[in-house]
């Protein structure tokens, strides 16, 4: 993110990613999740805990694969944080 200042100083902003996914905790918003060396397959949920590890407790989590198209209801599952490679929120 990118803002200007008083002057025509270009100034940056980091969100730091632990703001984020606390962001994703308040608005309940619906997530996936790229895991590590899992390029086939992804979970989608929502957080409803996490920690400075970046665990992730989603609820109502759905494992989804690419290539069979094929959905598989989970429920409440906890991820490691070493696992996961990417978060975004899924837009409905």
């Amino acid at each position: 993110m990118a803002y200007r200042g008083q002057g025509q100083n270009v100034q940056n902003v980091m969100v730091q990613p632990i703001n984020l996914i606390f962001r994703y905790l308040q608005n309940r918003s619906q997530i996936q999740v790229c895991l590590y060396e899992q390029v086939n397959m992804w979970i989608e949920g929502s957080i409803i805990s996490f920690d400075e590890y970046m665990y992730l407790v989603l609820d109502d989590a759905e494992e989804t694969h690419s290539k069979t198209k094929s959905r598989k209801q989970l429920g409440q599952i906890m991820l490691n944080g070493d696992n996961i490679t990417l978060l975004q929120s899924v837009s409905n």
